[in-house]
């Protein structure tokens, strides 16, 4: 599979050139998707690839410390910040030029920076099971189980994990969920969110697709998206989790949101 090397990231201090693996498919538009805290291969947009390929070209990065791309020894508490800089170098390297962004999960955070840190270099912002607020007491309990024992996952889970990271996948869990907790015990307060009160001041066009069973979203996290983002479309899908767009329920709905959203 295709790499590109960028001179550093900060998500990798001390490394150069970092190498990113990606995967590459289709023609037309560039459509960038940016994906979530536990890698590419247990989410992955085959459905969605299937049907916009023969008009977009559609780039998948891993992040550093996922994938096919270089390990790294932590992920700190700003590791969005520090991928959304990883994800403008490798913008540049690969020449995509006014990209639209699809992040999921912790993509989803680092594409809407990216569209408020450079609102002329992206041409939309469709974001899947995202994150508002810092601090999630729900699912504490989560990320320190997932701490304690990765493999408590179930095997199915851990499978998928180990043909996308290797045997080293449960250092990759053990890494995010220690992030998120870190997240919670640094925010200043139980509203703080993830773009500084900035959210509103998004210009591109945005879709939000969301899983009304996301076990992940706080009670009350998505109405503050639509109060935040105002004239973005926000879509709520009833049988929806934590991946509409790879939900046998779901899957199909959210290809036809995605490709509607893409024509417009």
């Amino acid at each position: 599979m295709p790499v590109v090397d960028i001179a550093s990231s900060p998500l990798a201090p001390g490394v150069s050139p970092v190498r990113i693996h990606y995967r590459t498919t289709g023609a037309g538009s560039p459509l960038l998707f940016l994906h979530g805290g536990w890698g590419y291969g247990i989410y992955p947009i085959d459905r969605q690839v299937a049907a916009l390929a023969d008009r977009h070209r559609i780039v998948i990065p891993d992040r550093s410390g996922y994938g096919g791309s270089g390990r790294i020894d932590e992920l700190p508490a700003d590791f969005h910040r520090r991928a959304l800089e990883e994800t403008r170098a490798v913008v540049d390297a690969l020449g995509l030029e006014r990209p639209m962004l699809w992040g999921h999960s912790d993509g989803a955070i680092v594409a809407l920076l990216y569209a408020l840190a450079w609102p002329d270099r992206v041409k939309g912002v469709i974001v899947e099971a995202m994150h508002y607020l810092k601090r999630k007491p729900s699912s504490r309990t989560f990320f320190e189980e997932a701490i304690r024992d990765p493999r408590s996952l179930g095997a199915g889970v851990g499978a998928v994990l180990e043909r996308d990271h290797g045997a080293t996948w449960p250092r990759v869990i053990e890494l995010h969920a220690r992030a998120w907790l870190r997240i919670a015990d640094e925010a200043r307060s139980d509203d703080e969110d993830f773009y500084a009160g900035r959210l509103g001041d998004v210009a591109a066009p945005v879709l939000v697709v969301h899983g009304a069973r996301d076990p992940r979203t706080e009670p009350g996290e998505m109405d503050a998206v639509r109060r935040a983002l105002g004239s973005a479309s926000v879509v709520i899908l009833p049988d929806g989790g934590h991946s509409p767009h790879s939900e046998r329920a779901t899957a199909d709905t959210v290809t036809t949101l995605v490709d509607t959203f893409l024509r417009t």
